[in-house]
C-alpha cells in the first residue's frame, strides 16, 4: 500500500509535534527533581564549613572486647555476640532455645526441625512461639535487673 505525499509529511510533522511534546515534559520532569533536590538536600561542602564532623563512621561488629557465646544444636555451633540475647537465651529450657535458634540462626524451616526431633510442623511452631514468648519474659527480666543494678 502506497501513502501519498501529503500524508508522509503529515505523518512525519506529526511525529515531530510529539517528540518535541515529549521532549519538553522530559524537561519539565527534570527541573521538577531538580527542584525537590534543592529544597530537601544539603551539599556537602556546606555541611562541612558550618562545623567539623567525621564524614565516616566505623562499625564496631568486631571490636568487643567480650567473648561471643557459642551454643551448640545438633552439631552446629551457634556464635551469639549480645551477651544479653545469649544470657536469655541460656535460662531457657534447653528444648525451647534449641527450637529458637535452629529457626532463626541456622535457618531450617519447621517441618525439618519436626523431622529432628519426630514431631509434627504445627507442634514445632507451637513451641517456637511459646519459646520466643518467654523469651521476651526473659529479656525483659533481664532489663529490669540492670536497671535495679544501675539505680545502687
Amino acid at each position: 500500500m502506497r501513502y501519498s505525499e501529503q500524508f508522509m509529511e503529515h505523518i512525519e510533522y506529526a511525529f515531530h509535534a510529539f517528540c518535541k511534546i515529549v521532549l519538553r515534559h522530559e524537561a519539565i520532569n527534570a527541573w521538577r527533581d531538580l527542584k525537590w533536590k534543592e529544597e530537601r538536600e544539603i551539599s556537602l561542602d556546606y555541611l562541612m564549613s558550618e562545623r567539623y564532623f567525621e564524614p565516616s563512621a566505623m562499625d564496631s561488629y568486631f571490636e568487643k572486647q567480650d567473648k561471643p557465646t557459642v551454643f551448640l544444636v545438633f552439631g552446629k555451633e551457634v556464635i551469639i555476640d549480645d551477651e544479653q540475647l545469649a544470657t536469655a537465651l541460656s535460662r531457657l529450657p534447653k528444648l525451647r532455645w534449641e527450637t529458637l535458634l535452629l529457626y532463626y540462626f541456622v535457618g531450617y524451616r519447621d517441618e525439618a526441625i519436626g523431622r529432628l526431633y519426630g514431631r509434627c510442623r504445627s507442634t514445632i511452631n507451637s513451641r517456637r512461639n511459646v519459646a520466643l514468648k518467654h523469651l521476651r519474659k526473659e529479656w525483659e527480666r533481664l532489663e529490669h535487673e540492670e536497671q535495679k543494678a544501675d539505680t545502687f
